[in-house]
């Protein structure tokens, strides 16, 4: 029996790793019982489907601060919210802070997949006058595509996404993930590394500098990276109250790397490199009579 999940993130991505590392260190010995309870239970693979069952609804709210916009060196407080649904009884699936709104079409123990959604804040003259004065908008951008997920172990899951900008730009974009996962009775904590790719396209919209731009600015040189990349890490911890409620706090950090790295809105005064990620989640859990 599949299950209709859909949460909500936004990429990218803060932290203070000592702390996390050292519970990490201190929980290792956990006892592997535990970590088994992460693996849902071995069904045969199937399409997600509705029964005139109970369901277990879990909404949740998300707080985060974010880069203004990709390079940025200033930060801003977004909020958006998230559903989870799934058969009573059903164990909840991970999902990492950072994870992009997802629909789960196929799931089975071990492997699942599904269209994914990811938001892109734009850049606006308005952000930051004195400095973007001269360069042209980069409109908020919406990323659709396609997400997989793959679990070798119950302790650990792969995730990759490839997504195709509209509106705000056309270039093809990807994410690969990889979380650790070591649960200690209410606790579960989870790290794991991040690796996001852009093609010219995208890096253009967010890091180019046409030579008109650099004219009228006059402080800058024209630019045209040929590609993105940025690399990172994210850390969580959640909390699980009881049955109805759960809470998780995250931090994390990427940097912007290659050719963008090098373009002069990711040199101070105009941008940072270093892109971190803060952030709280609510989870709110209850039981509902049939959805049909």
């Amino acid at each position: 029996m599949g299950r209709v999940r859909i949460v909500g993130g936004v990429s990218s991505f803060v932290s203070g790793w000592a702390a996390t590392g050292a519970a990490l260190v201190a929980l290792a010995a956990a006892s592997p019982a535990d970590a088994a309870d992460l693996a849902p239970p071995a069904r045969a693979p199937t399409f997600t489907s509705v029964n005139p069952e109970t369901w277990e609804i879990t909404l949740s709210g998300t707080l985060q601060a974010i880069p203004r916009y990709p390079g940025a060196s200033d930060y801003t407080l977004v909020g958006y919210p998230g559903i989870d649904v799934r058969r009573s009884g059903e164990p909840r699936r991970f999902s990492a802070p950072d994870d992009n709104l997802s629909l789960t079409l196929f799931d089975t123990e071990a492997f699942r997949t599904g269209p994914t959604l990811r938001f892109v804040p734009g850049r606006y003259y308005g952000d930051d006058r004195a400095h973007l004065f001269g360069f042209r908008d980069a409109r908020m951008a919406f990323e659709p595509g396609l997400f997989v997920e793959v679990y070798p172990v119950p302790t650990v899951r792969l995730r990759g996404e490839v997504r195709q900008g509209v509106y705000g730009h056309h270039g093809t974009v990807g994410t690969v993930a990889a979380d650790y996962l070591l649960p200690y009775g209410r606790w579960l904590f989870s790290v794991g590394p991040r690796l996001n790719v852009g093609d010219a396209s995208f890096a253009r919209t967010y890091f180019g500098v046409s030579p008109i731009e650099a004219a009228i600015n006059g402080r800058v040189v024209p630019y045209s990276p040929g590609s993105f990349y940025s690399a990172g890490l994210l850390g969580a911890v959640t909390f699980r109250q009881d049955d109805t409620w759960s809470y998780t706090a995250y931090a994390g950090y990427n940097r912007i790397l290659g050719s963008s790295a090098e373009s002069p809105l990711v040199d101070r005064p105009f941008g940072n490199p270093n892109q971190f990620t803060l952030g709280l989640r609510v989870d709110y859990t209850f039981k509902t009579a049939p959805l049909l």
